[in-house]
C-alpha cells in the first residue's frame, strides 16, 4: 500500500472511529482506537477539520464529526428520493409521448443520465443510466446551466472545448449565455440536432423545496418522428412532468413558487 492509499485508509479510520464512538474524542483516544501514533491523528485531524468532515471542541480539545459527512449523505438520499419520485412521471411521459424520457443532473461542464425509460420496454432500458453527455449541446444540460450566474457558468465551463457535434452546435460560451437567457425566460430547452443528427430532445428544469434547479427531465425522439406542430405539445407535457416531480421534491411549499 503505497503513502498516498495509506493516508485516505487511516483519515477513513478517524471518521468511523469518531462515528462509532457517538462521543467527542481527543487525539490520543483516537490513536488507541485506531492504532495510529499521535502525530499521524494529529496531521490528519487538521487536514479533516479543514474540509469539514470533521469539528474541535477548542475547549476541550476533543473532536467529533463535522457537517460534510452529513451533506454529502443527504445528497445521495436526495438522489435517491428524486429518482424515486421521478419514476412515475417519467413513465407516464414516455407512454404519453411515445418518446424515451431522461432525468439528469449536473456533473461539472456535462450532464449525467439518472433515469431512463423507453416508451417500448427492451433490453437496453437502462443502458444510458450513468452515461454522460456535454451539457451545453443537451437540453437537460441548458436547464441546469440557466440557474447559474455569469461567473458561475464561466467557471464551470472553463474546461469545455465547445466542440462542435453537427452545425447547429453552440460553438462557444458567449452564444450559450444569450441561448440560455431564452431558456430561462421560457422554462424549458431543446436540443435541436445540437448533439446528434436526426435527433431532438425538449427539456424542463426541476425545482426543489428551496426554489432551486436540482435536476431536469427530458423527451427524446427521432426528428423525422416529431412533426414540428408538434412541439408546443411536447414541450407543455415536459414542463408538466418537471412541475410533478418539483411538487413532489416539496416546491411550492414554505413560500417557494409553486
Amino acid at each position: 500500500m503505497n503513502d498516498s492509499i495509506r493516508s485516505v485508509d487511516r483519515a477513513l479510520d478517524l471518521i468511523e472511529a469518531l462515528s462509532e464512538s457517538g462521543a467527542k474524542l481527543g487525539p490520543t483516544k483516537l490513536a488507541e482506537l485506531t492504532g495510529m501514533d499521535k502525530s499521524t491523528v494529529y496531521r490528519l485531524l487538521t487536514t479533516l477539520k479543514g474540509r469539514g468532515y470533521v469539528d474541535r471542541d477548542k475547549a476541550s480539545g476533543t473532536y467529533s464529526l463535522g457537517p460534510t459527512p452529513v451533506t454529502l449523505v443527504s445528497r445521495y438520499l436526495g438522489s435517491l428520493e428524486l429518482q424515486t419520485e421521478a419514476r412515475p412521471f417519467l413513465s407516464e411521459l414516455s407512454t404519453d409521448l411515445s418518446m424515451t424520457t431522461h432525468l439528469g443532473l449536473l456533473a461539472g461542464d456535462e450532464v449525467i443520465y439518472v433515469e431512463k425509460l423507453d416508451y417500448v420496454p427492451t433490453p437496453q432500458l437502462y443502458s444510458q443510466i450513468g452515461n454522460r453527455v456535454p451539457a451545453y449541446c443537451s437540453s437537460l444540460g441548458k436547464c441546469l446551466l440557466s440557474c447559474l450566474s455569469g461567473d458561475q457558468l464561466v467557471e464551470t465551463m472553463a474546461n469545455c472545448r465547445f466542440q462542435r457535434y453537427t452545425s447547429r452546435t453552440i460553438p462557444d460560451i458567449r452564444t450559450l449565455r444569450e441561448h440560455l437567457r431564452k431558456v430561462r425566460a421560457q422554462g424549458w430547452a431543446i436540443d435541436d440536432e445540437e448533439w446528434q443528427p436526426g435527433h431532438l430532445c425538449i427539456g424542463a428544469p426541476v425545482y426543489d423545496y428551496r426554489g432551486e434547479i436540482i435536476a431536469a427531465v427530458s423527451a427524446s425522439g427521432s426528428k423525422s418522428n416529431i412533426a414540428e406542430s408538434r412541439i408546443p405539445t411536447v414541450v407543455e407535457a415536459v414542463k408538466k412532468a418537471a412541475e410533478g416531480i418539483s411538487r413532489r421534491m416539496g416546491y411550492g411549499v414554505c413560500g417557494t413558487k409553486g
